[in-house]
């Protein structure tokens, strides 16, 4: 859809403005999380668990791995703001400068990972074997994602 956009603007057409039509996009992009999420939840709890990981350690490994994740996931949107989160460049909404602060000093694409490590946590604090498997199609598809935007 950005990458449509940047090419035809059809959406902000569509919307009056770049900006009414970069907001929109956010709140499905934000609403189809919401729905992947729910999706992740339940198929780990329909799936058995890996009774030899069910252990304290690594359900609280997991619950550091997703706290780091959501450090990273919410620091992102703070330093880029709803806009430069989702998407806004596509349609010509530009930051002034490159963010280059935290999580950006650490990483690149420190949602991206933030999110992946946010499953992959959950994962573990459930010790689901769907679960892991679900994360990696998660962090194949953010690779994959990477690579395009790049």
């Amino acid at each position: 859809v950005g990458r449509w956009e940047h090419k035809t603007q059809a959406v902000s057409q569509v919307f009056g403005s770049s900006r009414a039509a970069c907001y929109c996009l956010g709140a499905v992009i934000l609403l189809l999380n919401c729905v992947r999420s729910h999706c992740f939840t339940e198929a780990m709890k329909s799936q058995p668990k890996l009774e030899g990981w069910d252990w304290h350690w690594t359900y609280y490994s997991g619950l550091a791995i997703s706290a780091v994740g959501t450090l990273f996931v919410i620091s992102s949107f703070l330093a880029l703001g709803f806009t430069g989160t989702f998407l806004g460049d596509y349609f010509g909404i530009l930051m002034e400068e490159k963010v280059t602060s935290f999580p950006f000093s650490i990483l690149d694409n420190p949602m991206y990972w933030g999110s992946t490590a946010i499953y992959l946590g959950w994962s573990l604090m459930h010790a689901s074997p769907a679960g892991l498997l679900l994360t990696a199609v998660v962090a194949i598809s953010y690779t994959i994602a990477v690579l395009y935007e790049g």
